[in-house]
């Protein structure tokens, strides 16, 4: 048995002989931009964590390259399939396809100054999200591998833009999972905030406080599709942030009346800042959206229209139950302050639910409320966040249009 293990070790070596350096070797292929730990058979003694690595499949075939990390879950990042090598030529390639499909395909410049120039698993750069907010890009990182190159990648992803400011960070959460630690990056001159327009409706980017940069780019068709709905009516946005959905609802949508609540006391700050900005009135309120919707109930007030828009419930498998109960919850209580013939814009940003687990998750908490409902549309993100058919999470945004009867 031993000399038969032996014998297999020497064989394996000897397969190995004439590879690309450094190589990480799969169990399984699958053309999927995530790879984990259990699909990864063994690697070269000289892979390290962030390295770029040739990726070969079970019988020793060249599969593509990719970014690796032994510490992280998702073991290799794949970047390209087949032959090719990820060098400067990959990155600036990789950089300017993102460019041209926002400013030649989209023309998005003729619209907003405000969208997403790289999105991830969507443009082949997985672990690198970069928005851009008029001359700043506010750039995310989601691995080791991103990080260790995004001081090389700035240059070029402004010169492409044509920006000259930039703020990178890294979640906590990302950090524990990747296994590095990592504080925020600023470019000297970056402003406190910049002023963006986007359907001719205008808002305030502040890049010292808030989520991100307290602005989201990728619901920016669906902002525009709500006002449809807003004419003559009372609006509630639930979950509102920067104020963005009630801010449409009035300066588009000719909405009676728009009240605005969120937990975050930066968020309200900021769409009290944006209604003055687009000088029209709204309430805004600091309160919990589960507790303020339960006042609601009480009082027996109701909305024509009722956004919610809640942040990341959903992360993994881990959490999978709670963030279930939450979006659930949640609904429920939107559901039952929406009047009868009104209407429910309800999204989720968790990229582990699929679009049909939540259509059944929201619908199916309705129908126990006693109340019917009618499924309007689904929609998802803008054209710039494309998704990519290699990775089913690229698809995250899910926008739920539903009338409550």
């Amino acid at each position: 048995m031993i000399e038969k293990t032996e014998s297999t070790l020497r064989n394996r070596q000897e397969d190995t002989i004439g590879r690309q350096e450094p190589w990480v070797e799969l169990r399984s292929v699958g053309y999927q931009t995530f790879i984990y730990d259990k699909m990864v058979r063994q690697a070269s003694a000289d892979a390290r964590a962030g390295d770029v690595v040739a990726v070969y499949d079970r019988h020793g075939d060249l599969f593509g390259q990719a970014l690796y990390n032994p510490n992280s879950r998702i073991v290799v990042r794949m970047l390209r399939f087949g032959a090719g090598a990820v060098d400067d030529a990959y990155w600036r390639e990789a950089i300017q396809r993102a460019t041209d499909l926002r400013r030649k395909t989209l023309r998005l410049d003729d619209a907003t100054n405000a969208y997403r120039l790289v999105h991830s698993e969507g443009d082949d750069l997985s672990g690198l999200i970069v928005d851009r907010y008029d001359d700043t890009l506010s750039v995310e990182v989601f691995s080791l591998g991103m990080w260790r190159r995004v001081q090389t990648l700035l240059p070029i992803l402004h010169e492409a833009a044509g920006t000259r400011h930039d703020l990178v960070s890294v979640d906590e959460r990302v950090q524990h999972h990747e296994g590095f630690k990592a504080d925020a990056l600023r470019s000297e001159a970056l402003p406190r905030f910049v002023k963006i327009v986007e359907n001719g409706v205008r808002f305030r980017v502040n890049f010292l406080t808030g989520h991100k940069t307290g602005f989201f780019c990728d619901q920016r068709e669906n902002r525009l599709k709500l006002a449809r709905f807003c004419g003559g009516a009372d609006v509630l946005d639930a979950c509102c942030y920067s104020g963005a959905f009630g801010i449409y609802a009035k300066v588009l949508g000719d909405a009676k009346s728009v009240t605005c609540v969120d937990l975050d006391e930066d968020a309200v700050e900021a769409a009290k800042g944006n209604a003055n900005l687009n000088q029209v009135r709204m309430d805004v309120t600091h309160a919990d959206a589960f507790g303020y919707m339960r006042q609601m109930q009480a009082n027996e007030r109701s909305f024509g229209v009722v956004v919610l828009d809640p942040p990341k419930f959903v992360f993994g498998k881990r959490d999978e139950g709670e963030g279930r109960k939450k979006y659930a919850d949640l609904n429920a209580l939107a559901a039952s302050v929406v009047s009868p013939g009104g209407v429910l814009l309800t999204c989720s940003c968790s990229g582990a639910m699929s679009r049909d687990e939540f259509i059944r998750l929201v619908t199916g908490t309705i129908a126990r409320l006693g109340r019917r409902c009618q499924i309007l549309d689904v929609t998802s993100a803008g054209a710039d966040h494309p998704v990519s058919p290699r990775c089913d999470e690229s698809y995250y945004l899910k926008a739920l249009w539903l009338r409550i009867l």
